[in-house]
């Protein structure tokens, strides 16, 4: 059984920084693909960052390209996501995911195995 929790969420005024870690119980991330999504009320779940298992490609949706950055810490069994010149329309749920198929899109949410329960981020104007 594989746990993510997350942390670092809040709320912060637009144009400040924040981030988030995801952590896990049963499972190192050294050798998966790790990733985060996001989902704002009313909308579907959104692909936000995704890094591959060897941490040598990072993949990010169009909306935070520039602005968030995905890495991880083998040693510690962590990942973050920096999240830099944020915006109102960044306020969601932000989920970590863990584990999908090496053939698998990373924008496809039915690709991950494990999710995290999700940390609120709001950003006020």
């Amino acid at each position: 059984q594989v746990t993510l929790v997350e942390s670092g969420g809040g709320l912060v005024q637009a144009g400040g920084s924040l981030r988030l870690a995801c952590a896990a119980n049963g499972r190192t991330f050294g050798n998966i693909h790790v990733g985060w999504f996001r989902q704002a009320p009313g909308n579907v779940r959104e692909f936000v960052a995704g890094l591959s298992r060897d941490g040598g490609s990072t993949y990010y949706g169009d909306s935070v390209k520039g602005r968030f950055t995905i890495s991880k810490d083998n040693a510690k069994n962590m990942f973050y996501l920096q999240m830099n010149s944020l915006k109102p329309e960044d306020t969601a749920i932000y989920y970590c995911v863990a584990d999908k198929g090496s053939s698998d899109y990373y924008f496809t949410a039915a690709a991950w195995r494990h999710w995290g329960q999700g940390t609120q981020v709001t950003v006020s104007s």
